[in-house]
C-alpha cells in the first residue's frame, strides 16, 4: 500500500510540473527544428520507396525514422500499454488507459513523457525484459512491407532513429531487422531503477555512431515522416531526404512472417492481441467476467465425470476438436511383444500449455498420468489428473516412468517447455526407450485475449489466463503408432535420437509446424535471462 501511494503521489506531482511547464512555454522548440532546416534538404516524396530507392552502395548510409518510415501505425499507446501490463501490473496499465484521453489532448512530446512516467517509474532496469521478450512480436506485426523492402535493399549501413525509449526498440531493430545502429531516447536511472523521465536529446555527430568508420558521413540518405512533429538532428546530415506521409504508411501491406530476417520463435507476455485503446477497454470490461468464467470451468473439470465435463465445457465456450486413427489397424507389435510390453500406453505430445495433459485426458475420457520436469504447487493442486515431477536425472527418471507405465497410461512432453509459435523444439529422446509402441499426439491451442504460458511471470497463473479467454480452443490429433528403440536392433545409441526426431517430424507435419533444434534452455536464456531451472514455484 505504501509503494502504491508513493507511486500515485509522484505521478500527480509530475503531471503538475509538466502542465505548469507546458502552459508557460506552449510552443515546442521541436516543431521549429524541421522547418529551420527545410531549405537545406533536397526533399522527395514517394509512395513506393522499394521501387524508387536503389541503395546498394556499401559506402552509403541510410538514416530512417522507425515510426515515420517503417511502422504502419503512428500511435505509441499500444507499445506503452504492453510495457505497463507486462513489465508493470494491471493497476499500472489501468492508470495509463484512464490517462489516454488526456494524452490525446496534449502535444506529442508531452504525451510521450506522460506515458514514459506511468510505464517506467519504479521499474528495475536489470529486470526489464519486455523490450526483448514482448515488444518485438508486436513491432514486427506493425512493420510495413514497403518500408521493410527499402531496408532490405540497402547495401550500406543502416541507422534507425526512434522517438521511443531505446530499451523498447533496440532489440527489435538489431535482432530481427539487422539494423547496424539504433538511436532512441535514453531513460534516467536512479539506484538501478527507472525514474520515469527521459534524458534530453543530445546532438550526436554521425561519426560518433561508428567511430572507426571513416565513410560513415559520406553519401547519407534519410527517410522520415512528412507530418511528424518530432524530429531528430541526425537528418541534417542527409544529402537527400525522402518524406513519407501517414496516409501512405497506412496503405502499406503488412510484413509476412516468412520475410523476417530472423524467425520469431520465442516471445513472452500475457496479451495475445495488439492493445489499442478500444481493445484495451474491452479487456478491462471482460476481466471480471473472465475470472469468474475461469473458476466455473475449473470447478466443472474437478467435480464432474468426463461424459458430463465435455458438453458443459463446450457450453461455457471451450472448444475441443479430436482426430483419432484406428490404432488396431496400425499396430506393429508381434504377439510376443504384446505380452511383454507395459500395461499402459505412452502418449508423446508437443507442448502448448500446462493444460495439454488435461485436454488429452478429456479426449480419451480416462485418467492419464502426466510427467513433467517441474510444476508449481498450485498447478499440482488444481490439476484434475495425476501429475508426477521428474528429477532431470536420466536413469532415475527412466525408472520412474517405466514404473508408471506398468501402472497405466502416461503422457510426456519431450520439448520440456511450451512454445507458442508454429515451431517444435528439440525432443528429448528419453521417451523412446520406455515403450515398444509410442502414440504421437499433435496438439494446438488458440486464444484471443490471454496467452496461457509465460517465461518470466507466475507459472501458477497460466491455466487461469488460458481459461479466462472467451473461446479458447484445443485441437488434438492422435497419430499412427511409432515403434520404440527395440525395433532398431543393436543400434540403440543412435536409434533413440532417430525415434525422437521421427516423432517430432510427424507431429510437425500434422500441425504444419517447423522443427528446430532449440531447447528449453535456449528459450529461457532469450526470454528470462536464466536457464529455466529456477525454483519450482515459477517454472514447469
Amino acid at each position: 500500500m505504501v509503494s502504491e501511494a508513493f507511486f500515485f503521489k509522484t505521478l500527480v506531482l509530475f503531471f503538475f510540473r509538466l502542465l505548469n511547464k507546458h502552459f508557460r512555454n506552449p510552443k515546442s522548440p521541436l516543431r521549429n527544428s524541421s522547418s529551420a532546416n527545410a531549405s537545406y534538404f533536397k526533399c522527395h516524396k514517394y509512395t513506393s520507396l522499394a521501387q524508387r530507392l536503389e541503395i546498394s552502395d556499401s559506402d552509403q548510409t541510410l538514416i530512417f525514422s522507425v515510426e515515420g518510415a517503417l511502422l504502419k501505425s503512428s500511435s505509441f499507446f499500444p507499445y506503452f500499454m504492453l510495457v505497463a501490463f507486462e513489465a508493470g501490473s494491471l493497476l499500472r496499465s489501468l492508470v495509463l488507459f484512464l490517462l489516454y484521453p488526456f494524452i490525446c489532448l496534449v502535444n506529442e512530446e508531452m504525451g510521450l513523457k506522460i506515458m514514459v512516467m506511468v510505464c517506467f517509474f519504479g521499474i528495475k532496469k536489470k529486470s526489464f525484459r519486455a523490450g526483448r521478450a514482448v515488444l518485438p512480436k508486436f513491432f514486427l506485426e506493425d512493420v510495413g512491407l514497403e518500408g521493410f523492402e527499402m531496408l532490405r535493399r540497402s547495401g550500406g549501413r543502416k541507422v534507425g532513429v526512434s522517438d521511443l525509449p531505446q530499451v523498447m526498440v533496440e532489440s527489435f531493430l538489431r535482432d530481427y531487422l539487422e539494423i547496424d545502429s539504433v538511436v532512441g531516447r535514453e531513460l534516467k536511472v536512479l539506484y538501478g531503477y527507472f525514474v520515469g523521465l527521459m534524458e534530453e536529446k543530445k546532438k550526436i555527430a554521425l561519426e560518433e555512431i561508428h567511430p572507426h568508420d571513416e565513410t560513415m558521413s559520406c553519401n547519407v540518405i534519410g527517410i522520415r515522416s512528412s507530418n511528424k512533429p518530432l524530429d531528430h538532428h541526425l537528418f541534417s546530415h542527409c544529402k537527400e531526404l525522402y518524406l513519407v506521409s501517414e496516409a501512405d504508411r497506412k496503405s502499406w501491406h503488412c510484413l509476412p512472417s516468412d520475410s523476417y530476417h530472423k524467425p520469431l520463435i520465442f516471445h513472452d507476455g500475457r496479451l495475445a492481441f495488439r492493445p489499442t485503446p478500444l481493445a484495451t477497454l474491452a479487456v478491462f470490461m471482460w476481466i471480471p467476467f473472465g475470472l469468474t468464467l475461469a473458476i466455473i470451468r475449473i470447478l466443472i473439470a474437478f467435480t464432474l465425470p468426463y461424459n458430463i465435463v465435455i458438453p458443459l465445457s463446450t457450453f461455457t465456450g471451450l472448444r475441443l476438436n479430436i482426430s483419432k486413427p484406428n490404432f488396431s489397424s496400425h499396430s506393429v507389435s508381434t504377439a510376443k511383444e504384446i505380452q511383454s510390453k507395459p500395461k499402459g500406453i505412452l502418449y508423446v505430445c508437443n507442448h502448448r500449455t500446462l493444460l495439454d495433459p488435461v485436454y488429452l485426458s478429456f479426449s480419451l475420457k480416462k485418467h492419464v498420468t502426466a510427467v513433467t520436469y517441474s510444476l508449481s504447487r498450485m498447478s499440482e493442486l488444481l490439476a484434475p489428473i495425476r501429475t508426477i515431477r521428474l528429477t532431470r536425472d536420466r536413469d532415475q527418471d527412466g525408472k520412474m516412468m517405466e514404473k508408471l507405465l506398468n501402472q497405466g497410461d502416461i503422457t510426456v512432453c519431450p520439448e520440456g517447455t511450451t512454445c507458442r509459435e508454429p515451431y517444435l523444439l528439440r525432443f528429448s529422446p528419453l521417451f523412446s526407450e520406455l515403450s515398444d509402441e509410442i502414440v504421437p499426439v499433435a496438439m494446438d491451442s488458440q486464444v484471443s485475449m490471454f496467452y496461457g504460458t509465460t517465461a518470466g511471470g507466475l507459472k501458477c497463473l497460466d491455466p487461469f489466463f488460458f481459461l479466462m479467454n472467451p473461446y479458447p480452443s484445443y485441437s488434438i490429433q492422435f497419430l499412427d503408432k511409432v515403434r520404440g528403440v527395440s525395433g532398431y536392433g543393436d543400434h540403440c545409441e543412435n536409434s533413440r535420437f532417430e525415434v525422437a526426431n521421427n516423432v517430432q517430424s510427424e507431429i510437425a507435419k500434422a500441425l504444419g509446424f517447423k522443427c528446430t533444434s532449440l531447447t528449453r534452455k535456449d528459450k529461457y536464456l532469450i526470454l528470462a535471462g536464466n536457464e529455466g531451472i529456477a525454483s519450482a514455484n515459477k517454472k514447469h
